[in-house]
């Protein structure tokens, strides 16, 4: 089972946020920085969107429907039918967070490695994540207005203009230059994909530090985070569920099926921390709790998942090894 070596640094980070937190006018300094960063991580975005592959993959459109429909509608639903375990298992501001998380866009790598791994279809996982990650930039926040509303840390038409101008202008301008920096955005993948990381770090301390000074920790005690840890596993196993034979039903092959199983059942932590931050502001902190602690249970479960598929029968041409390339899984402890 793989523990992400970057969600380590996420919680090193929250540690240090608590006992170091941005105060006064230090926090002014580290929400100026937290704003540009995730602008730049979004231009980012934009320029490593290869428009062709995105078209490519549109011949596969039933498959990559699915795991919309999966990523913005059965998610979105099952977090809404989790308001009824508030009080009980859930306090208002985890509620708050969890139906956030099932509005986030699926994840890319993760989602290729363990389809991979698990020898599913590929080129389909990699067109249904960059799809998912292009609809969340509008879906997402859509969905949040209309979900989540005031709960949302105050959504408002000030917080439309907000994620206009820290997600969607800078993804396209992205998009736009691509032509010209593309072939920059690639060679140099491994530096910026540091800068992406770094970025993500900063936007969490940001948010930590904003919540430890208000002193919402106190709202969360050992027993909800416990309650909040039942409640996310059901949701995944529930979500592994619905794919997998739900994709059998709409008449799938395996290899679909394991795409769709994947792509579809997973939320991304590198595009929901920025946009948490967006959308929640001093509230990003408890927001974000459910879906750094998804991140690491699905990426557990479906190693496991991942590792059975690869020994099917049917998965494996006769004389070849049974034993997936380490590699993909190495890919797949990246956030995603």
């Amino acid at each position: 089972m793989p523990i992400d070596p970057y969600l380590v640094l996420l919680l090193g980070t929250v540690g240090l946020a608590a006992l170091l937190p941005a105060r006064g006018a230090g926090a002014d300094v580290a929400s100026g920085a937290s704003t540009g960063a995730i602008a730049f991580l979004f231009f980012l975005y934009g320029a490593r969107l290869s428009t062709r592959e995105a078209m490519d993959g549109v011949r596969h459109w039933r498959l990559h429907v699915t795991v919309l429909a999966c990523t913005f509608v059965v998610f979105p639903l099952l977090g809404l039918a989790s308001r009824g375990l508030v009080p009980v298992f859930l306090t208002d501001p985890l509620y708050q967070g969890l139906l956030f998380l099932t509005l986030v866009p699926s994840t890319i790598q993760s989602s290729i490695a363990f389809t991979s791994v698990a020898r599913g279809n590929v080129p389909a996982a990699i067109c249904a994540g960059s799809f998912s990650s292009l609809a969340g930039i509008v879906v997402t926040p859509l969905l949040a207005a209309a979900l989540l509303g005031s709960g949302g840390g105050g959504f408002s038409a000030d917080s439309v203009v907000r994620i206009v101008l820290q997600l969607l202008v800078p993804f396209v301008a992205g998009q736009v230059l691509r032509r010209w920096i593309g072939g920059f955005v690639a060679r140099h993948k491994k530096a910026l994909g540091l800068v992406d990381r770094g970025s993500i770090l900063l936007v969490v301390y940001t948010a930590f530090s904003e919540g430890v000074v208000q002193g919402i920790w106190h709202q969360v005690s050992p027993v909800r985070l416990a309650g909040l840890l039942v409640v996310e596993a059901v949701l995944l196993a529930v979500m592994l569920a619905l794919t997998w034979y739900g994709a059998k039903g709409l008449g799938f092959g395996r290899e679909d099926r394991i795409a769709i199983q994947f792509a579809g059942s997973k939320k991304s932590l590198a595009a929901g921390l920025p946009m948490a931050s967006v959308l929640f502001g001093a509230h990003a902190s408890l927001a974000v709790l459910p879906l750094m602690l998804f991140h690491q249970t699905q990426l557990m479960v479906c190693a496991v998942i991942a590792k059975r598929r690869s020994h099917d029968p049917q998965a494996v041409p006769p004389g070849e090894s049974a034993d997936p390339a380490r590699t993909a899984v190495g890919t797949a402890s990246r956030s995603g």
